[in-house]
């Protein structure tokens, strides 16, 4: 069934239309025709604890009931818990609630600049970014982004944004100036196809900042909320950020996006530099504290951890078995991807077919990136399916 609509800005293609969903419920996604999907999409790794989790579904019930939106010229109790928990849980000590992962980043890229103000360095703007960086749309977020595909059009970006290559250590050390105010990295690369750079690599950013005055800006947005077996995949370097924004698994779903940052790297910021109409909601956070509680639970991310390997594990036998299919595998935890022979579209819509939905990324790859609370059983239902759509793969 082929949903076509022409009420829509045409920015998506049609191939978004080959499922009406329905309903989902867990790892389960149902679409309006009747057909049962095993969902390793989950809105681009955003429902974190799969769909309609009863304990979600219920705070949003209760919560609705209570209040919905006062906007932030009045506090709310369940606002300040979830602020104070996150602040409890990382290495931040303030916390700015809003909607989406771009905005998260435009405030962080507000916060990084406003940095050296009050010093000698007042001139310092400059952040530097990474090529196959995937940071947002908005035109600040988009003048991060290393994607010239998807930039272009929209020139002239924001002025300030000094890229270099992902994981290059002389390229980003020669890189910085006396006009250098931040480094803004991802610590696993999402959109550009799953990659994974060396813990050293963070380890020396970390450093290069400290020696440099410099803030170090984590875009956890998609790599974090569990998603690799740590709350946050930095913390498996045991390293800290200055500024971290976040989103995405965070809501399980709902929008919410946040900007966590260090009293010293927010300095500057005064009353009425920065806000939101929506952003920290009743509503959004009564959801955002209950999912944060969830995955902070006894054996959660261990538990993310084990599913983690298992899938890693048999996906490795597979790519073992269909090195023309399948190139290799990358990833860490729950956030993987498959780096394809084949055309990753065509590979992405096979396995539809099939009944497994999934994520298409850069360099020619296929995201999976399944609810963290998936089962052993589920793993291998969608292990099946790999290994059917490999079988059936025209170009193999």
């Amino acid at each position: 069934m082929i949903h076509t609509s022409h009420s829509m800005l045409p920015v998506y293609p049609n191939r978004r239309y080959k499922i009406v969903a329905k309903h989902g419920q867990g790892s389960w996604l149902f679409s309006e025709c009747g057909k049962k999907y095993l969902d390793f999409a989950m809105g681009i790794a955003t429902n974190s604890l799969g769909h309609c989790h009863p304990s979600v579904v219920n705070t949003l019930k209760e919560q609705s009931e209570k209040l919905w939106h006062v906007s932030n010229l009045y506090s709310t109790k369940v606002q300040e818990s979830y602020a104070a928990k996150i602040c409890e849980d990382t290495f931040a000590d303030y916390v700015f609630f809003c909607n989406s992962g771009a905005e998260a980043i435009e405030g962080a890229i507000k916060i990084a600049r406003t940095y050296q103000c009050s010093t000698e360095n007042i001139n310092s703007y400059r952040i530097i970014t990474f090529t196959g960086a995937f940071h947002g749309r908005t035109m600040g977020a988009l003048s991060a982004t290393g994607k010239p595909e998807i930039c272009d059009n929209f020139k002239p970006m924001l002025d300030g944004m000094d890229q270099v290559p992902f994981g290059s250590f002389e390229e980003v050390q020669q890189a910085i100036t006396e006009e250098t105010c931040a480094i803004l990295v991802e610590p696993i690369q999402g959109e550009s196809g799953v990659r994974v750079p060396s813990d050293d690599w963070l380890v020396f950013l970390r450093k290069l900042c400290d020696q440099n005055n410099l803030l170090l800006i984590y875009d956890e947005i998609q790599s974090g909320i569990g998603r690799t077996g740590k709350m946050f995949a930095h913390e498996w370097t045991n390293t800290k950020p200055d500024i971290m924004t976040i989103a995405k698994g965070i809501g399980s779903g709902f929008p919410l996006g946040a900007v966590l940052t260090t009293e010293e790297a927010a300095r500057n910021i005064k009353e009425g530099s920065h806000g939101t109409t929506f952003g920290g909601s009743p509503l959004s956070t009564a959801v955002g504290l209950t999912v944060w509680d969830i995955i902070q639970q006894e054996d959660f991310l261990s538990n993310v951890v084990r599913t983690g390997n298992l899938l890693l594990s048999e996906l490795n036998r597979i790519q073992s078995l269909y090195p023309n299919v399948i190139k290799r595998i990358r990833g860490k935890g729950l956030l993987v991807a498959l780096e394809c022979c084949c055309n990753n579209l065509q590979f992405v819509d096979i396995l539809a077919d099939i009944g497994l939905l999934s994520v298409p990324g850069g360099e020619n790859t296929v995201r999976l990136l399944p609810a963290l609370n998936v089962t052993e059983e589920e793993i291998h239902i969608a292990i099946k399916m790999i290994q059917e759509a490999c079988m059936y793969t025209p170009d193999r």
